[in-house]
Formats: structure tokens, C-alpha cells, sequence
């Protein structure tokens, strides 16, 4: 490998926080705006109907705000799942330099964010913020033990959990760990997805209720498509059906309570839908073409319109950031599609989790009104760990130093005053089982075969003469249909050199 590129790459890493963030100077006096990041769960890019205009599923209110605002069409999550995206957009840093390598966490798992690690939180609090964190965490909790001689024990997707299971949680004492230590200074949060146990809320590093009822779970077998959850111990008051209104509710009274205060909020708001269990309420039954799973994107929809009627009621939408993403791409399968000829991916390959175009692109939508000019759209590459980076550039300040590694400020952008070349030097993406691509210019390049995910086959073994990655050229075939591999060995050295010098550098954070 050539050695100075593994010495600038270094350098990049370590002092790249610096050069992307904002120079004051650039930047006018503002207004702190307010911050409202929404984090739709596994909703597709394509389930949009502002993206896709053969969408089975109406969705007006994102609709709205996309033409009211900007739309970016080569938008990515960070990873094709859930919870080394959500590392990556609280930390801006790539969640492959955590120790979680692949795959996600589960609802006892420990805190997999660093104690002392920045993060957007922490970083708008130091900037006159304060902040709230209202939905699903998924990143680890440090739960208490009852038995400090004994671990807490976790389980994951195929273990029975009978129903004496203890789990060694002392669930009467502080939750660790979570919002409230990385910069939250409101928090209500369920641990992880919502088909995981334990099913509980937790307010403030408190748990709500004592989960001592059990659930048998559900099984799509018998329950549907998408009417799914585990095993596991429950809350009694605990709803699933209810658990996104209750959310919405709780950030509808946050904007409420903090409307006439001083101080600008940062309302982090990742909801946990349409991620499984699909469970719309009785008013969305039907309000799709694309069964279960459309009806409860249209309650996201709705959901999502009803926060931003709140910021309108309250008047604060002149001076509000609203953006509206998704942690990875959607769940939906090939047998899906021929069902309801819904393409919740749209032209994209593969399915969430995979290394391929579906895993990791995603829906992204901002609206700031008067700032951020009306139905724009921008192709320029982006990243979920933008995030810090970004706000930065739009309060003309800088990353904190050490911090926020992967974060480019693409704030010019957002305002349509982006250069016409990439302001992203490159995207290294992540697949569930560990899987990388990397993606620069117009090339994708990943060193393996197969979709390091969902879709099968997960993994390919190369035949004698066989190309053993894949590089596509994205300008002329996003589908990914064409291997050019063998045909540009120049373009697979350099891209292969960089993404394992990344790596390497990465894996030393």
C-alpha cells in the first residue's frame, strides 16, 4: 500500500474535525433556531411519494415539507441498521470505530456510546441549547444490578426467554448510560426497537414501571406480515399500539412547554416507525395500497404532521430547523413488492441491512424557513454523521476538537450554496454483518461479494477469473447492475488502498 496515503488519511482523521467545520468569519450573525431532527425507523426512500411518484403510500405531510424546503436525493445512513446509525448521527463518527463491529444491540445491552464522547447534544448545549431526546434510543443502557456479583443478562433475536427469566435488573434505581449522560437534558425512551424486551419506558434515567408481566411475543406466522414482537419481560401499562402516539404526545408538550423560553431547543425525535411491530391505528387501517406496513407509514406521516403543527401553533416556525430522516433503508422483501407492486426502496437494490444502495440510502428532508430556499433539491453526497458538522457550519462555529471525525458540514447545501463539486470526500459504508463499500465521486467500490445482510445470498464466493468485489459507476447505474471490476483494475487499487487505510485508522479510535 502506498505509504503516503496511509499518512494523509491519518492526518485526516485525526485533524478532519477541524477543516470541516465552520469558519466564523464565513458566516453571517443568526438567530439559534430551534432543532427538530426526526428519525423515521427503517422507513424507505421510495415509501415517499415525493420520491417516488408510483408510491402506494400517500404521504402528504412529508410531501409538504420537502417542497417547502430541501430534498436530498444521495442521502445515506451511516450503517444499513439500526443502532450503529443512531452511534453515527449523535457521535459523527463512523460506528465501526466503537467496539460494535456489526450486527445491533439489544434491549439489555450496555452503553455503547463512550463516556466522555461528544456529541450533538453536548455540543449544542455548549451553544446555548437545550436539549431533549424523545423515542427510541437503541444504543445501550447501563442498567443497575441487583447482584453486583452477577452480569445482566441479554438476549438477542433467536433465544426463548421463559417466563421466569432474570435478568439480574435492579429496575427501582438509575438507568445509566443513556440520554441524560450524553447531553440530554430531557429524555423518555424505550431501551431499544420495539420488538425487543424488556418493554418499559424509562423518563429522565428513571424506569417508568417495573416490568414484571411477561409477553409470549407475537409471530408473523400467525399474527401477519410485520406483527411482530419477543419475548420477554413487559410493563403492565405498556402499550405497543400506543407507543408511537405517546411519543408524539410527549414531543407535542415538549414544544409546547419550551415555546416562549430564551434558550433554543434541540429535540431529537427517533421514532420507532415503521420499524417492526407494523400496528397503525384503526384510522390508518386501509389508508395505503401497500398493506399493513403502508398503513403505518401513513400514521408516521401524520404523526410527523402533527409535531409540525405544534411548531406552527406555537409559532416557531420561522425560526426552526426541521429535518426528517431515516436510520437505514426498509425491511421490505422481493415477495413484498409482488404483493402490492409498492417499491418501498424504489429503484434500489437489496433491502435494510445490506451492503447494497437499499441498506443505506434514505429519505432526507429539511425545511428552516427563509433560510433554507423552497422546493430545492441537491445531489451532493451526504451522511448521516453530518449532523454535528453541519450545525456547526449554520451557527459559524466549530466541532468541538477530537470530535465528530466523520462529520462534513454540508450547511451550504442545505441553503443552496454548494459547490459543484462533492463537499464529502467519501462515504464508507456498513452493512449488518460487517460488510464495507466504499463510495467516492461517482464510483462504489466494496472488496467482498454478496449483501453482507438481508437479502440473499448473504455471501459469494469468487469462481476461478471471477471479480471478488464489485465497483459500480452510480451516474449511470444506481441499480447496481454492471461489475465493472475487472474493467477499471485502476480505480479498484486506489479505492481499495483507501478504504483499508481507513479502516485501519478507524479501528484505533
Amino acid at each position: 500500500m502506498n505509504n503516503n496515503l496511509i499518512a494523509l488519511l491519518f492526518i485526516a482523521v485525526i485533524f478532519g474535525a477541524c477543516s470541516r467545520g465552520a469558519q466564523k468569519e464565513k458566516h453571517e450573525t443568526i438567530k439559534k433556531p430551534n432543532i427538530v431532527y426526526i428519525l423515521a425507523d427503517d422507513l424507505g426512500y421510495g415509501d415517499l411519494s415525493v420520491n417516488n411518484p408510483e408510491s402506494k403510500i400517500k404521504t402528504p405531510n412529508l410531501d409538504k415539507l420537502a417542497n417547502e424546503g430541501v430534498r436530498f436525493t444521495d442521502a445515506h445512513s451511516n450503517s444499513a441498521v439500526c443502532t450503529p446509525t443512531r452511534y453515527g448521527i449523535l457521535t459523527g463518527r463512523y460506528a465501526f470505530r466503537s467496539s460494535l463491529k456489526s450486527g445491533v444491540l439489544w434491549g439489555y445491552s450496555p452503553s455503547l456510546i463512550e463516556p466522555s464522547r461528544s456529541t450533538v447534544a453536548t455540543f449544542l448545549k455548549d451553544n446555548g441549547y437545550q436539549t431533549a431526546c424523545i423515542g427510541k434510543w437503541h444504543l445501550g443502557l447501563d442498567w443497575a444490578k441487583k447482584d453486583d456479583g452477577k452480569v445482566i443478562r441479554d438476549v438477542s433475536w433467536d433465544q426463548e426467554v421463559p417466563l421466569d427469566f432474570d435478568d439480574n435488573v435492579d429496575y427501582t434505581k438509575p438507568v445509566k448510560g443513556g440520554p441524560s449522560d450524553h447531553g440530554f437534558d430531557y429524555s423518555l425512551i424505550i431501551p431499544a426497537s420495539l420488538d425487543m424486551s424488556p418493554y418499559l419506558y424509562v423518563h429522565n434515567g428513571m424506569a417508568v414501571e417495573d416490568p414484571s408481566a411477561y409477553t409470549e411475543g407475537k409471530d408473523q406466522a400467525t399474527s401477519g406480515r410485520g406483527v411482530f414482537w419477543r419475548k420477554g419481560k413487559i410493563a403492565p401499562a405498556f402499550d405497543f399500539q400506543g407507543v408511537l402516539p405517546t411519543f408524539i404526545n410527549d414531543a407535542q408538550k415538549y414544544i409546547s412547554d419550551h415555546a416562549s423560553d430564551e434558550k433554543p431547543f434541540f429535540l431529537y425525535l427517533p421514532l420507532p416507525a415503521p420499524h417492526t411491530p407494523w400496528l397503525p391505528s384503526e384510522q390508518y387501517h386501509q389508508a395505503s395500497r401497500a398493506g399493513t406496513y403502508g398503513d403505518f407509514v401513513a400514521m408516521v406521516d401524520d404523526m410527523i404532521g402533527k409535531v409540525i403543527k405544534s411548531l406552527e401553533e406555537k409559532g416557531l416556525m420561522d425560526n426552526t430547523l426541521i429535518i426528517v430522516t431515516s436510520d437505514n433503508g426498509a425491511d421490505w422483501r422481493p415477495e413484498d413488492i409482488e404483493a402490492t407492486s409498492h417499491r418501498s426502496n424504489y429503484m434500489y437494490k437489496g433491502r435494510k441491512a445490506d451492503i447494497y444502495e437499499a441498506g443505506h440510502r434514505v429519505p432526507f428532508i429539511a425545511k428552516w424557513k427563509g433560510k433554507i430556499p423552497a422546493g430545492t433539491s441537491s445531489d451532493q453526497l451526504m451522511c448521516t454523521t453530518d449532523l454535528t458538522a453541519t450545525l456547526a457550519g449554520m451557527l459559524g462555529t466549530n466541532v468541538p476538537s477530537g470530535a465528530a471525525e466523520d462529520s462534513y458540514n454540508l450547511w451550504p447545501a442545505y441553503i443552496a450554496q454548494a459547490p459543484d463539486t462533492s463537499i464529502r470526500e467519501f462515504i464508507i459504508h456498513h452493512s449488518l454483518d460487517g460488510f464495507f463499500a466504499i463510495r467516492e465521486g461517482k464510483w462504489k467500490y466494496a472488496p467482498q461479494l454478496g449483501s453482507g445482510g438481508f437479502s440473499q445470498p448473504k455471501t459469494i464466493v469468487a469462481g476461478p477469473g471471477e471479480a471478488p468485489g464489485t465497483l459500480y459507476d452510480m451516474s449511470n447505474d444506481v441499480r447496481e447492475e454492471r461489475n465493472l471490476y475487472m474493467e477499471h483494475p485502476e480505480v479498484v487499487k486506489e479505492l481499495s488502498e483507501k478504504l483499508k487505510a481507513f479502516e485501519l485508522a478507524g479501528s484505533k479510535q
